[in-house]
């Protein structure tokens, strides 16, 4: 079975990727196909819990390289061309960005009390943010609250830009569901997406690994609250309400993203900081810099 918790959550590692590699090679040598397209997640791991620069992250740099030489060779040795392509460079970060709550202080994001928890009410806010890493999506209803949603954002510390549709179409993110604003964290911040301004009613979901119910991105899924005793004896307990049956949260996640150091999706400061391509044939990578759509 794939292993779940290792692909994302705390516990992730190595073993996504190594299980990944393993059914591309099984792929690869039984079914023969045109084209592969194989996902090795490692890097996102280690290089957002610490930073780039971290030991840490440069020993999960060596362990993914070891995985990635063994299925080029393969690969290679099949006939095949390949193609080595990154999404992004992380950069190193440690200002979390409160935008939501920034929108609700303004008076602009509603919330719905259910059960003593605040949810997100994206139907009733006049303006809520979508999260992204560094970028978050900012829809407002009534294009009469552009100017108080523009000022709310430009005030908050840790946003740098706050793009509008002539800035949109300047960098390629003028799509018909774009935000009608779009904020561009600083270097060093990157955006959650919490929207209660008191943890005691944060929703059931908060503390949880919950990728669908968080209204955006939450990297602090990649750590366990706590540590020590104190905590195994919870996850334990937790463990132990499944093995019997019973209905149960895995509240195992902090509230807050205060332990982040990597982050990604501000346009890099130069392409050495960007993304890459790497080509077994002369043909296959570009000679330059190139744009991501021409891969």
């Amino acid at each position: 079975p794939f292993p779940l918790f290792h692909f994302w959550g705390p516990t992730a590692d190595i073993v996504s990727s190594t299980w990944i590699a393993e059914c591309a090679r099984f792929v690869l040598d039984k079914k023969h196909p045109s084209l592969t397209l194989v996902y090795l997640p490692h890097l996102d791991y280690d290089h957002q819990r610490y930073g780039p620069d971290d030991p840490r992250s440069r020993a999960a740099l060596r362990a993914v390289d070891g995985l990635v030489g063994a299925l080029v060779g393969h690969a290679r040795r099949l006939g095949a061309h390949v193609l080595v392509v990154s999404e992004y460079g992380i950069r190193p970060v440690g200002h979390p960005v409160d935008i939501n709550r920034a929108l609700r202080r303004a008076g602009l994001l509603a919330i719905q009390e259910t059960l003593g928890w605040e949810l997100l009410d994206a139907g009733a806010s006049r303006a809520f943010a979508v999260a992204d890493h560094q970028v978050a999506h900012v829809y407002v209803r009534d294009p009469r609250d552009l100017g108080r949603a523009r000022a709310a954002l430009e005030a908050l510390a840790g946003v740098e830009e706050v793009l509008d549709e002539k800035g949109k179409r300047a960098v390629g993110l003028n799509h018909p569901r774009a935000g009608e604003l779009v904020a561009v964290a600083a270097p060093d911040a990157w955006f959650t997406y919490y929207y209660w301004l008191d943890d005691a009613r944060a929703p059931d979901f908060a503390p949880t690994v919950d990728i669908h119910r968080k209204p955006g991105y939450d990297p602090a899924e990649l750590f366990l609250a706590g540590e020590g005793l104190r905590t195994k004896l919870h996850i334990g307990w937790r463990l132990a309400q499944k093995a019997l049956g019973f209905r149960f949260l895995m509240d195992v996640i902090p509230l807050s993203g205060d332990r982040v150091r990597g982050s990604h999706g501000r346009l890099p400061d130069s392409p050495a900081h960007g993304p890459v391509v790497i080509g077994s044939a002369r043909a296959l990578a570009p000679g330059g810099p190139a744009a991501m759509t021409d891969v």
